[in-house]
C-alpha cells in the first residue's frame, strides 16, 4: 500500500478521496488554487501544495504543477477524482516519467475510449449493443448524410466529450447544420477538438450505467446499475439504484457485455459504461467513463464496497476480494445539490454561505466540502453537495430522501 498519496481535485470529491487514504493508513496531500487555500480539503489534509490563481486553466488543469507537487512532497501516487484531470491521459503519461501511480486506467486504455467515436467500433466489436449511428466522426456534409440515412431526430455529440459539452439534439434537417457549427464550437473550447459523430436520438429513453472494478490480474467485477435518467441540460440531478427500467435478464445482459468490453479493452481500476435504454427497453452503449463518478455513492450503499479505497488498492497492486458479480442490498438514492438561483434560470450563485445544516438520521450520507462561513466561488462548478440515503426497498428510500431533503 501507498504511504502517501497526492489528490489532484478540490471540492467533496477531494475531501472523499482524503477520507479513504486516511482510512487506508496512509497520508493525502492535497493541491489547492489561491480561492481554496481555506478549504475543507486543504484542511483535512496532512500537506498542502498550492498550485496557482483561481481559473482551473492556472491551477487544477496544469498537468506540470501537479506533478510538481506530487513530485516536491514526496508522494508515491496521485488520485484525480473526476473533472478536471481524470481522464486525460496526458496526465498518466507525466506519472509515468516522474515514477508515480496514477490511480485509475492505464494511458492507453484511457486514449482509446476517451474518442466515444472510437470507443463505439472498439465495444461494438466486443459485442457490446451500439445506439445507430456513424462510422466515426463526421464533416457537417457527412453528418447530413448520415442523419438523412439514421432518420431523425439525431444527435451530435463532442468525440472529447463529456458532461453535456458538444452535444445537440437535432430535429430536422434544417436545423443540423447550425447545430454542428454550435457543437462543434463548444467541443472545441471545452476539450481542445471540436469533431463530431452522429448517433439516433433515443426518444424516449432512460439513461443507465454500469459501475466496475478491475485489477490488473484479469480479475472483474461488476457492481450493478445506475438510473440516471432524471438530468438538466444533459446534466445529472438524481441518481438511484437498482434502476426500476431492469428486470434480472436485462440486467446479466449488461453486465455480461460490460464484462466482455473490459477484458477486450483491458481495462484496469474503477469505471463506468454508460447505456442507453430505449423506447422498446433494450440497452444501447454510448460512452466509457475512465474514472469515478458523482454517483459512486448509490453503489457503495447498496452493495458495502468502498470504491475509492478499492481504486487506490488496486493501484497499489491488490488484487479483487471477489469476481463476477457484486452482491447488492436495498435501494439508493443520490441528489445533487446545487448553489444556483431557480429565479434566474438556475445561473450559479456564489456567495458566503451564513447557514448549512445537512441532514442527519438513519441511513442518510452527506457528501460535501461545504461548512458554515464558507465562500462558494465563481471559478468552478455549482454542485456543492451530494444528499444519498438507502433503504430497504424504492418506496422507502424515496419517502427518506424526501425526509432528508426537508432537513437540509
Amino acid at each position: 500500500m501507498f504511504s502517501r498519496v497526492l489528490v489532484a481535485n478540490r471540492g467533496e470529491i477531494a475531501v472523499r478521496i482524503v477520507r479513504a487514504i486516511h482510512e487506508l493508513g496512509a497520508e493525502a496531500v492535497a493541491v489547492y488554487s489561491t480561492a481554496d487555500a481555506d478549504a475543507l480539503h486543504v484542511r483535512l489534509a496532512d500537506q498542502a501544495v498550492c498550485i496557482g490563481p483561481p481559473p482551473a486553466t492556472d491551477s487544477y488543469l496544469r498537468i506540470s504543477n501537479v506533478i510538481a507537487a506530487a513530485e516536491t512532497t514526496s508522494c508515491e501516487a496521485v488520485h484525480p477524482g473526476f473533472g478536471f484531470l481524470s481522464e486525460n491521459p496526458a496526465l498518466v503519461r507525466a506519472c509515468e516519467a516522474s515514477q508515480l501511480v496514477f490511480i485509475g486506467p492505464p494511458a492507453e486504455v484511457m486514449e482509446r475510449t476517451g474518442d466515444k467515436a472510437r470507443a463505439r467500433a472498439e465495444l461494438g466489436a466486443a459485442g457490446v449493443p451500439l445506439v445507430p449511428g456513424s462510422e466515426g466522426t463526421t464533416s457537417a456534409a457527412e453528418a447530413i448524410a448520415a442523419a438523412r440515412n439514421l432518420g431523425f431526430p439525431v444527435l451530435l455529440k463532442a468525440a472529447a466529450g463529456g458532461g453535456g459539452k458538444g452535444m445537440r439534439l437535432v430535429e430536422a434537417e434544417s436545423e443540423l447544420e447550425a447545430a454542428y457549427v454550435a457543437a462543434g464550437s463548444e467541443a472545441e473550447a471545452a476539450f481542445g477538438d471540436g469533431s463530431l459523430y452522429v448517433e439516433r436520438a433515443l426518444v424516449p429513453a432512460r439513461h443507465v450505467e454500469i459501475q466496475v472494478l478491475c485489477d490488473a490480474y484479469g480479475g472483474i467485477l461488476t457492481l450493478g446499475e445506475r438510473e440516471c435518467s432524471i438530468q438538466r441540460r444533459h446534466q445529472k440531478l438524481i441518481e438511484e439504484t437498482p434502476s426500476p427500467a431492469l428486470d434480472d435478464a436485462i440486467r446479466e445482459e449488461m453486465e455480461a457485455s460490460v464484462e466482455r468490453a473490459c477484458r477486450r479493452l483491458g481495462y484496469v481500476n474503477a469505471g463506468t459504461f454508460e447505456f442507453l435504454l430505449g423506447p422498446d427497453g433494450a440497452p444501447y452503449f454510448i460512452e466509457v467513463n475512465c474514472r469515478l463518478q458523482v454517483e459512486h455513492p448509490v453503489t457503495e450503499l447498496v452493495t458495502g464496497i468502498d470504491i475509492v479505497r478499492e481504486q487506490i488498492a488496486i493501484a497499489a497492486g491488490g488484487r479483487l476480494a471477489r469476481t463476477g458479480r457484486a452482491p447488492r442490498a436495498g435501494h439508493a438514492i443520490e441528489i445533487r445539490i446545487n448553489a444556483e438561483d431557480p429565479a434566474r434560470g438556475f445561473v450559479p450563485a456564489p456567495g458566503v454561505v451564513t447557514r448549512f445544516r445537512p441532514p442527519l438520521g438513519p441511513g442518510v450520507r452527506v457528501d460535501t466540502a461545504l461548512v458554515e462561513g464558507d465562500t462558494i466561488s465563481p471559478f468552478y462548478d455549482s454542485m456543492i453537495a451530494k444528499v444519498v440515503v438507502r433503504d430497504d426497498s424504492r418506496p422507502s428510500a424515496i419517502r427518506r430522501a424526501i425526509r432528508a431533503l426537508e432537513e437540509l
